[in-house]
């Protein structure tokens, strides 16, 4: 069975500032952040990689990425335009950027007919993430049947423990995760500037800047790690209409992939499992990340994790 991971790279990076997050180099040979992720996804076993991008990018990242690892892995690439929307809506004068995740991955619709991997351009996730995503969808989701047995969508996601996901240098928005006992994903609840504090404790809060309480450190949270049958691309897709109809006016509005995902279970229509990951993430959430971002690296390849240079 084929699989595909699909990189999300189509964001502005509007919490770094100045410039494209996606293309700073964390590595001794200039490598990204992405580089590490493509090249633990293909030790895992993925057979090629979809970049979601915006149209005025592609040129850039052909350049900086794309180029350098189809010599790795196969390489294609979906664009996510701000005005790809359902019949008989438009954009709404003055916004400014795409329509969020959900709306990523729908752009895929046509380039991805296999089970896919679903991760951020910017986030480092480590190998065991790659690899319990892909050997779950090789043993799991049957291509003919869409993943979908006894009509359900049949996914997975990779489950990181907060602690293990926080920066340093400022609150990190995150998908606070609940599962039974059978480790199926119950509920998923964006949260956002998740802060650990000095005594311990966990500071939260929601989307309309209510305080949350009662989340741990060791909770799973939702790193956008997902492991999709290719048919929920449509449900998706089907989604986004409804969304508009809702929300379709608003200028910051976004149709994300995680309340896709909550909503399928919610309905019924879909189970996800919950594949717990040890690693630690990191990312160039803030400006004052990439120094310890460039760090790690080092110490993983010193560690043996990575060779020096991932591209000879």
């Amino acid at each position: 069975m084929k699989t595909t991971l699909v990189v999300m790279a189509a964001g502005i990076g509007s919490r770094y500032g100045q410039g494209i997050k996606q293309l700073e180099k964390v590595g001794p040979g200039g490598e990204m952040i992405i580089d590490y992720s493509v090249y633990d996804a293909k030790e895992a076993g993925f057979d090629k990689v979809v970049f979601i991008i915006r149209k005025d990018l592609e040129e850039d990242f052909r350049e900086a990425i794309g180029n350098r690892m189809s010599t790795l892995i196969p390489v294609e690439y979906a664009f996510q335009e701000m005005d790809n929307l359902p019949e008989g809506f438009k954009v709404p004068e003055g916004r400014a950027k795409p329509w969020g995740t959900g709306q990523a991955v729908m752009s895929c619709k046509g380039i991805v007919n296999e089970p896919f991997c679903v991760i951020n351009a910017d986030d480092y996730y480590g190998k065991e993430g790659f690899k319990i995503v892909h050997d779950y969808m090789i043993n799991r989701m049957n291509v003919e049947s869409d993943g979908s047995g006894a009509g359900k969508f049949d996914m997975c996601m990779a489950g990181f423990v907060l602690k293990n996901t926080l920066s340093e240098n400022g609150g990190v928005t995150r998908g606070v995760c609940k599962a039974d006992e059978n480790h199926m994903l119950t509920q998923v609840t964006e949260t956002f500037d998740i802060q650990l504090q000095p005594d311990g404790e966990v500071t939260a809060v929601d989307e309309m800047k209510n305080p949350v309480h009662g989340i741990s450190a060791d909770d799973i949270v939702s790193m956008n790690l997902w492991g999709l049958p290719p048919k929920f691309i449509d449900e998706i897709a089907a989604g986004f209409t409804d969304f508009m109809k809702e929300r379709g006016t608003e200028l910051k509005s976004e149709y994300l992939l995680p309340s896709v995902i909550n909503n399928s279970i919610v309905n019924g229509k879909g189970t996800v499992k919950v594949l717990e990951s040890h690693d630690k993430w990191f990312g160039v959430t803030y400006h004052e990340d990439k120094e310890y971002v460039v760090n790690s690296i080092k110490k993983l390849i010193e560690n043996g994790v990575y060779p020096k240079y991932l591209y000879v």
